[in-house]
């Protein structure tokens, strides 16, 4: 038999019974079981309140709060299990609308039986602090099949989490997808506790511009999110990530199609130039000229990598023109190009978790990632999409000039 338990006051740490006080916004945004004991006690609680209603807007169901709560064992009421949700820095001046929502779940684990980077139990990855930044890795035939087969993998991987995204889940449960689809691959999620990141992949929504940390936040009809994916398995990593439109809605909001799908277009365009004797340097030039033409901007401080037994060994790949990267493309190397695109300004600064990268002005941003080998003849992209991809390029909206040129050729 289950016990049934009382309705409490939804202030923090206050064990009174709830009275017949109810939170005006909740009701105003369809929750019709937020209650306190006194108007005191509604006060002192209102900035942690608060964010409830950001996770709520447009997410109830017949006034309940049934489907922005995760399900839980623990019996207690519907207002009791939101106000677990909180905002962790509520002083911060946040530049955007993306809040975080904690508690975090547990860090996940992977099993003895799997090979685990020299990071997973300290959080330190000491054999890539010791690499010679000057030494450029060439593999050998052996080494280019193992990049291959991980390669594969994080491709599957990456598949399979976005085939989940929708509006009304949390990234946290994106997390958790992908999390076992690396385990199910025998492969160590390279992210989970390098340098102590707590999660197993990076979810960047919106102004987001990297590194977000996967949490209770549920995604919108209109988000747009980027989905970074790393492996570890028998001994090599691959990397690779794509921004998805989250819902119907932002793929009508001219902004962000433009802002994803230009960034998509530079990847393209980098890839297109590698082969040997192509200097590195090379890559940002064309980037940031097709970033331009388009209106977005170039965020600079981050940039592609070498991979292969290290995540992130030499070379530095900038994503800007006029960068002074030295060395070229030769046969055997493995590395990422992965331009982030903003709409706004190109500055970043940080969450106070110190790892979630926003942008200055709050607006939105997106990024693509592969991971590529150099061949004899040119470049094998070994992260490359498959037919039945999620995802994918969709159409540019029309511009003003656009349609006045469509409307001047018909008047002709």
């Amino acid at each position: 038999m289950v016990e049934s338990s009382k309705m409490k006051c939804l202030g923090a740490d206050c064990e009174n019974d709830a009275g017949t006080l109810q939170c005006p916004t909740c009701l105003k945004v369809g929750l019709n079981d937020s209650y306190f004991c006194t108007q005191d006690c509604f006060k002192r609680n209102w900035n942690q309140h608060k964010t409830v209603h950001k996770i709520a807007q447009g997410k109830t169901q017949n006034g309940t709060l049934h489907n922005i709560i995760p399900p839980s064992p623990k019996v207690v009421s519907k207002c009791n299990e939101v106000a677990r949700f909180y905002n962790p820095f509520p002083s911060y001046a946040f530049t955007g609308s993306v809040r975080p929502v904690y508690p975090l779940s547990p860090m996940r684990t992977v099993p003895k039986s799997i090979p685990h980077p020299d990071w997973s139990v300290t959080g330190i990855p000491k054999a890539e602090r010791r690499l010679n930044r000057s030494k450029i890795d060439l593999l050998d035939a052996k080494g280019q099949e193992a990049m291959r087969k991980v390669c594969r993998l994080a491709r599957e991987v990456l598949d399979i989490v976005a085939a989940e995204l929708k509006p009304g889940i949390t990234t946290d449960y994106l997390d958790e997808v992908c999390h076992n689809a690396c385990v199910e691959r025998k492969s160590y999620p390279s992210p989970l506790n390098y340098n102590h990141f707590p999660k197993s992949l990076c979810t960047s929504p919106n102004e987001v511009v990297c590194h977000g940390i996967p949490d209770q936040r549920i995604l919108l009809d209109g988000d747009i999110l980027n989905l970074d994916i790393s492996l570890y398995h028998e001994g090599y990593h691959a990397d690779l990530n794509e921004t998805y439109y989250v819902g119907d809605r932002a793929k009508t909001d001219p902004d962000s199609v433009r802002v994803v799908e230009t960034t998509r277009e530079c990847l393209d365009m980098a890839i297109a130039l590698v082969k040997p004797g192509t200097p590195i340097r090379d890559f940002g030039a064309v980037i940031e000229k097709h970033a331009k033409s388009r209106n977005c901007t170039v965020v600079a401080t981050w940039g592609g990598h070498g991979i292969n037994t290290e995540f992130h060994p030499p070379p530095w790949i900038p994503h800007y023109a006029k960068n002074k990267a030295v060395g070229v493309c030769k046969p055997g190397m493995t590395f990422t190009i992965e331009p982030i695109l903003a709409l706004g300004k190109s500055r970043e600064v940080y969450w106070p978790d110190n790892w979630t990268n926003v942008t200055v002005d709050g607006k939105r941003t997106a990024q693509f990632e592969h991971t590529m080998l150099v061949t004899e003849t040119g470049v094998e992209v070994l992260t490359a999409r498959k037919e039945n991809s999620p995802g994918g390029p969709i159409p540019m909206p029309a511009t003003p000039n656009d349609t006045a040129k469509t409307n001047g050729a018909t008047h002709a």
